[in-house]
């Protein structure tokens, strides 16, 4: 028996997960994904551990966007590792490597802010590959 892949691309499952959402978090998460795509044109859109936004840039994960009841939170896989000059990681400070930032309903985005910390994240990525 062969299997059969799905014909869905992880795009379409963002699209799909955005509108299952209907309300702020949909909003939100479709937001930050332009943002994403406005700071990295190249962005590569995959869907991970069971239903989980994810952006890669320079062979490795820019940052994950999962979505909870009360937050759609931005997970950056390295973001210990980057400036954040202007307080956008609020959430994961403990850890060694990631950071996070949690958007409640009605939190402003920082638009530019978050665009600069992917390109971070992406310019991270590429470093790293060289060596």
């Amino acid at each position: 028996m062969t299997q059969v892949e799905d014909p869905k691309t992880p795009s379409r499952l963002i699209d799909e997960r955005i509108a299952s959402l209907g309300d702020w978090r949909g909003e939100t998460l479709a937001k930050v994904r332009a943002l994403i795509h406005e700071a990295l044109p190249d962005v590569v859109e995959e869907w991970k551990w069971r239903g989980v936004p994810t952006w890669y840039h320079g062979g490795g994960i820019v940052c994950t966007g999962e979505t909870y009841k009360a937050a759609v939170k931005l997970t950056f896989a390295k973001g210990a590792a980057l400036a954040d000059p202007t307080g956008l990681f609020n959430a994961s400070l403990e850890g060694n490597v990631r950071r996070a930032i949690d958007l409640h309903e009605g939190d402003a985005i920082d638009e530019a802010a978050l665009k600069v910390l992917c390109q971070e994240a992406a310019a991270l990525n590429t470093a790293k590959k060289k060596r």
